[in-house]
């Protein structure tokens, strides 16, 4: 297994997310004291596999330059690296766009269904998306602190009424059994979830736009056009990569 293919390893980073979710199932038996030996002895088993699964795939992301810089950002590991690589080919994105829109990570897909995107790759991104989050409160958790950042700023735009116009669309929607949401965006206001998911997005977006430079600078042996850019206050300024194994 240590001579994976692409195709090889999209298969064991599906089998793996299956296992997790299994465990997650297996945990909520927990709740009946009758059944914790066998829970826990079938958790350990899965755990075992779980072991099993990483080696040849920590040794599948570490084959490159891009993976090895992947597997190293706080919120990454050896699953979801080799879960992006294994879906990515940078000679089919000459752009940080491109990867965007292949990830189904573009606004402009919500409206034009027939552009096609790779939905295990979305997936995937999510759950980094999600990691992200999660350790955000890490200063060393670098798209985490970008996630951080941008629920802030967005958090305060939603507080300022500057997405009333969105809130009023949704709200022609909204089911009304969903009676925080219906109060939130009556105020002109969207759903704090709603916030949340759009931050991720954004440090979702900076990730990949990273991933990109560095696969296509190791690949090419040269630097993209467009490196990827943030916001703040209106003037634009560039998120720089960190640890980027290129950086002169």
């Amino acid at each position: 297994m240590s001579n994976l293919d692409d195709n090889s390893v999209r298969k064991i980073v599906a089998s793996y997310h299956k296992i997790q979710e299994a465990k997650d199932s297996i945990e909520y038996l927990l709740r009946d004291e009758d059944d914790i030996e066998l829970v826990e002895l079938m958790l350990d088993s899965l755990d075992s596999i779980e072991s099993i699964i990483k080696r040849p795939l920590t040794n599948y992301s570490t084959a490159s330059v891009v993976g090895e810089w992947c597997i190293n950002q706080y919120g990454l590991g050896p699953v979801l690296t080799a879960g992006v690589m294994s879906h990515v080919d940078i000679t089919k994105a000459n752009t940080a766009g491109a990867l965007w829109r292949y990830a189904g990570f573009e606004p402009s897909l919500q409206d034009s269904p027939k552009i096609p995107f790779n939905g295990e790759l979305k997936n995937i991104c999510w759950k980094i998306g999600l990691n992200f989050a999660k350790y955000s409160n890490r200063t060393k958790c670098f798209y985490g602190q970008l996630y951080l950042r941008d629920r802030t700023r967005r958090t305060e735009d939603n507080n300022n009424l500057m997405y009333a116009d969105r809130a009023y669309e949704l709200l022609d929607n909204v089911s009304s059994k969903n009676k925080p949401n219906i109060a939130s965006l009556s105020m002109g206001k969207l759903p704090q979830e709603q916030i949340d998911a759009q931050a991720r997005r954004f440090a979702i977006k900076i990730f990949l736009s990273h991933y990109h430079a560095v696969a296509y600078q190791e690949y090419y042996n040269t630097v993209p056009d467009r490196p990827s850019f943030i916001y703040i206050d209106g003037e634009k300024e560039e998120v720089q990569i960190p640890n980027n194994p290129f950086k002169q």
